[in-house]
């Protein structure tokens, strides 16, 4: 059992570092701290970044409570 959670949790964080690759950025970087770049609040997220974005809400979710069930069965 611990052996499949351990490998799981290892495939979903690949998983979760290439959904977070694949993203593009939604600000100007160090520029948009000072109100030159108004990228950050910009409108809806669509396509191809919506579905990388919600993606990388559920395998971050799953990926820490894959986590917290290695930690507590290994105690």
């Amino acid at each position: 059992m611990m052996t499949v959670l351990m490998v799981l949790d290892a495939i979903i964080s690949v998983a979760l570092i290439g959904v977070i690759l694949g993203q593009e950025a939604k600000s100007g970087g160090m520029g948009g701290m000072d109100g030159s770049s108004d990228a950050v609040f910009s409108g809806k997220v669509r396509g191809i970044d919506a579905l990388l974005a919600r993606m990388t809400i559920i395998l971050g979710v799953l990926f820490a409570v894959i986590t917290l069930i290695i930690a507590k069965l290994s105690m």
